[in-house]
């Protein structure tokens, strides 16, 4: 099974380098791991892109080695795991507001002991080999991972037991939900309370956050604030500068 990038970058303490995607574009996946990029997101929660050409997305993952973080469309089991079947090193799940249904989540990805996850060892994500089911359901637990996302008022006041919720590896806030439902409440909270309410949850659980970034400032305060799962980037911009800036920008706050 391919190791993945972003958990070696979590379990290390450095920043993942993410980008954005959303349409059936295989050349932008060689493109971003060029330019330096751990990992891109597959935003299949506001695109459309049917279950084969995913398919044949996860394939060019697989031969650029970059990893595919996916926020999918459903939260049916079997789909979920099958996206891991597929290829996908991980998901990340919108608007989760309680641990419960993390847990639901961590039940649906992880093999047992730690989740209940279905198994059939014949799918990309081990080149189709049929392996020992031990070795590779250790494996599987191992170098695929659970994000959940943090984009409601519920989810910030639950952030904590979600936080601790085992086989959850990071979270991730989502600005446009959160400021939205923000926005329709009788409130004081606001977008840096969150940040820093989820920063302090997630270290204390050591785990990974982060949200997205739209400047190379925002990179840096994030950043500064303990954030490893930043996003900055996105096909919608001038790809080839873009990515050669962004590798620039990711190499710069490593340094």
């Amino acid at each position: 099974m391919r190791t993945s990038k972003t958990l070696a970058k979590i379990r290390s303490g450095k920043l993942v380098r993410m980008c954005v995607m959303g349409h059936l574009n295989p050349p932008f996946i060689h493109q971003a791991a060029r330019a330096g990029y751990d990992c891109i997101w597959l935003d299949l929660e506001h695109r459309l892109i049917d279950e084969r050409e995913v398919q044949l997305l996860l394939t060019h993952f697989h031969l650029a080695d970059i990893d595919c973080m996916l926020r999918p469309p459903t939260t049916e089991k079997t789909r979920l795991y099958r996206y891991l079947e597929d290829g996908a090193s991980g998901l990340m799940i919108p608007h989760v507001s309680t641990p419960d249904k993390a847990k639901k989540l961590v039940d649906a990805v992880k093999f047992p002991p730690l989740g209940d996850r279905g198994i059939d060892a014949a799918g990309l994500d081990v080149l189709f080999d049929l392996p020992e089911p031990i070795s590779y359901t250790e494996a599987a637990n191992r170098e695929t991972f659970l994000v959940v996302q943090i984009e409601t008022p519920e989810a910030v006041e639950n952030v904590d037991a979600i936080a601790a919720t085992k086989g959850v590896a990071g979270m991730f806030i989502g600005p446009g939900d959160l400021n939205l439902r923000l926005s329709t409440l009788d409130t004081d909270l606001t977008m840096e309370d969150v940040i820093e309410k989820v920063a302090a949850a997630a270290k204390k659980h050591n785990i990974a956050w982060g949200l997205p970034a739209g400047s190379i400032e925002a990179l840096k305060h994030y950043q500064s604030m303990g954030a490893q799962l930043l996003n900055y980037g996105s096909e919608f911009m001038a790809v080839k500068d873009m990515l050669d800036e962004s590798g620039q920008v990711f190499k710069s706050l490593e340094e």
